[in-house]
C-alpha cells in the first residue's frame, strides 16, 4: 500500500462517525457480562448454591436475633476453603491466564494486522461461557460454575486488549474523553436493561426457589446471546487497520483450521508447514514478551506515562477488586436481601453513568489529572467506610447504601479517564496502539491478580472481608500520591 493510500484510509477512519459508534457499542453488548455474571445474578447465585443452611444469632447490642449463613467450604487437594475465598482465587487465575496469552496475542495482532479478529475470538469465548454457567445447578457442578467463570472473565478481558487499542486508532485525542465515556455509558444503559429482564423473570415470573433458579440460568444464557448478538454491529463496522506483513508463513495452519484439511503439496507437505507455523509461533512467544519489556521501558522512559501508569497500577489494585467482590461483599458480609443488593447495584450502574459523563465534563474544566485525583480520593473514603460496616448494626444497609453511592459515582469516571488520559499520553499517530493497550492491560491485570489474591487470602485468614476492604485503600492513597507528579498541559493537566 502506498504512502498516500495509507494517509486516506487513516483519514476515512479516523473520527469517522459511524466508526466510532459501532466502537462504542461494543461496550453496550459486553458490559451485560460485568453486571449479570461479575456484579449482581451470578455472585449472588453463587452465594446461594455455596450456602449450606441460615443460623439465627442474637445481638445483644442492638437485642436482635440475625440470620448468618453457613457455608458450604470447597475441598481442593484435600484442604477446606472458604467458597468466597474460591471465587477470589478462580479470578486471580483468569487474569494470569490473561496476562500470559495478551502479549503473545498482541504481538500475533500487530504482525498479521487482524487485531478485530481477535477481538472477535475472545468476544466469542465470553459470550459462550456465559451461557456455560447454566450448566451449574448446586455444589455437585460447583467446579462448572467456577471453569465457566474462569473462562468468560478471560473471554471479556482478553477482548479488551484489543478494543482498547481502537481508541487512539479511530479518534482523535480531543475526542478520545468523551468518545471513552460514551463507550461506559452504552455499557451501563445496556447492562441496565438486561439485568431489568433477567430480574422480572427471577423475582416476578418465578412462583417457587426452584423456578427462580431456573430463570437465573437462563439470565446466563440470555447474557451470551445479548453479548453475542450486538457484538456483530460492530464487527461489521470496525475496520481491520492493519496490514498483513510479507515474512509470515505460506500457509497459516494454526491460524486457519480450514488449512489443516489441505495437501499443502506447494509447501512441502503437512509435516513442513505445520513445522514452519511452530517456528513462527515460537518466535512470537519470545518476540512478543521482549517487545513487552521494550515497550514497557519506552514507556517508563517517558516521565508523564511513569508516573500515569504507576498510579494507574496501584488505584486499579483497590477499584477492580472491589468491583468484583462487592456483591459477595454485600451478601455474605452483610447479609443483604438478594432484591436489595440488586436493586443497590442497579442504581450504582445508573450513577456510573451519571459519573461518567459528569467527569468527562469536568475534566475539561480542570483537568484529567485532578479528575482522577478526586475520584480515587472518594475510593480511599469508601474503604475505610466499608472497613466500619457492622451487620449487627440495625443501620447497616443504609450505610451500604452510602458506601455504594460514592462507589458508583466515582466508578465510570476514573474508569473513562483512566483510559482516555492514557491514550491521550501515548505517541501520536503510532502503528504500535495494539502494543501499547496490550502492556497497560497486563499492568492492569497484575494489579487484579495483586488484588483478588490479597484479598482472597485475608478472607480466609479473618473469615470476613472487612479487613480485605481496609487494605485496598492503602493501595489507593498510594495511586493518588503518583497521580500528583503527572505533569500534562491542555485537557490532561
Amino acid at each position: 500500500m502506498s504512502e498516500i493510500e495509507t494517509t486516506t484510509t487513516e483519514n476515512s477512519i479516523k473520527n469517522n462517525p459511524k466508526i466510532m459508534r459501532a466502537w462504542a457499542l461494543y461496550d453496550w453488548a459486553n458490559s451485560v457480562y460485568s453486571l449479570v455474571i461479575t456484579s449482581t445474578i451470578f455472585p449472588i447465585y453463587y452465594s446461594i448454591l455455596t450456602t449450606a443452611y441460615e443460623k439465627d444469632e442474637y445481638v445483644k447490642e442492638t437485642g436482635q436475633w440475625i440470620k448468618v449463613p453457613v457455608r458450604n467450604l470447597i475441598k481442593i487437594f484435600g484442604k477446606e476453603y472458604q467458597p468466597d475465598a474460591v471465587y477470589g482465587y478462580s479470578l486471580t487465575l483468569s487474569f494470569v491466564i490473561v496476562v500470559l496469552l495478551s502479549p503473545i496475542l498482541s504481538s500475533l495482532a500487530d504482525t498479521i494486522g487482524n487485531k478485530k479478529s481477535f477481538l472477535q475470538f475472545f468476544c466469542y469465548l465470553g459470550a459462550t461461557s456465559c451461557m456455560g454457567l447454566a450448566m451449574f445447578t448446586g455444589m455437585g457442578t460447583v467446579w462448572l460454575g467456577l471453569l465457566f467463570s474462569v473462562t468468560a472473565s478471560v473471554g471479556f478481558w482478553g477482548s479488551l486488549v484489543f478494543y482498547n487499542s481502537f481508541l487512539p486508532d479511530i479518534a482523535s485525542p480531543d475526542k478520545q474523553d468523551s468518545l471513552s465515556a460514551k463507550g461506559y455509558v452504552y455499557g451501563y444503559i445496556g447492562s441496565v436493561i438486561l439485568v431489568v429482564i433477567c430480574l422480572v423473570l427471577i423475582q416476578v415470573c418465578a412462583e417457587t426457589p426452584k423456578q427462580a433458579a431456573i430463570y437465573t440460568r437462563v439470565s446466563f444464557l440470555l447474557t451470551g446471546a445479548w453479548w453475542f448478538g450486538f457484538s456483530q454491529y460492530t464487527f461489521k463496522h470496525l475496520p481491520q487497520f492493519g496490514q498483513v506483513k510479507e515474512q509470515l508463513p505460506k500457509d497459516l495452519v494454526l491460524l486457519n483450521y480450514k488449512n489443516i484439511f489441505k495437501s499443502h503439496a506447494e509447501q512441502g507437505g503437512f509435516v513442513e508447514v505445520f513445522k514452519d507455523n511452530i517456528s513462527f509461533y515460537i518466535d512470537i512467544v519470545k518476540q512478543s514478551f521482549k517487545e513487552l519489556f521494550k515497550v514497557g521501558n519506552h514507556l517508563f522512559g517517558d516521565r508523564n506515562l511513569k508516573y500515569f501508569l504507576t498510579s494507574f497500577f496501584f488505584y486499579s489494585v483497590g477499584m477492580q477488586t472491589i468491583f468484583l467482590m462487592a456483591t459477595l461483599f454485600g451478601k455474605s458480609e452483610i447479609n443483604m436481601a438478594q432484591d436489595k443488593l440488586i436493586m443497590t447495584l442497579l442504581l450504582i450502574q445508573i450513577e456510573a453513568i451519571i459519573g461518567a459523563l459528569f467527569f468527562s465534563w469536568l475534566s475539561k474544566k480542570i483537568g484529567n489529572k485532578n479528575v482522577i485525583s478526586i475520584t480515587v480520593a472518594m475510593w480511599i473514603g469508601a474503604c475505610l467506610a466499608a472497613y466500619y460496616l457492622n451487620k449487627e448494626n440495625p443501620n447497616v444497609e443504609y450505610q451500604f447504601y452510602g458506601v455504594a453511592a460514592v462507589i458508583g459515582l466515582v466508578m465510570g469516571g476514573l474508569q473513562a479517564m483512566s483510559r482516555s488520559t492514557y491514550s491521550k499520553l501515548l505517541p501520536t499517530d503510532s502503528m504500535d496502539n495494539t502494543t501499547y493497550f496490550s502492556f497497560y492491560d497486563v499492568l492492569e491485570k497484575l494489579a487484579i491478580i495483586l488484588g483478588t489474591f490479597i484479598f482472597a487470602t485475608l478472607i480466609e485468614h479473618y473469615n470476613n472481608m472487612r479487613f480485605a476492604a481496609l487494605s485496598m485503600s492503602i493501595f489507593f492513597a498510594l495511586g493518588l500520591v503518583f497521580i500528583r507528579f503527572l505533569k500534562v498541559k491542555n485537557n490532561t493537566k
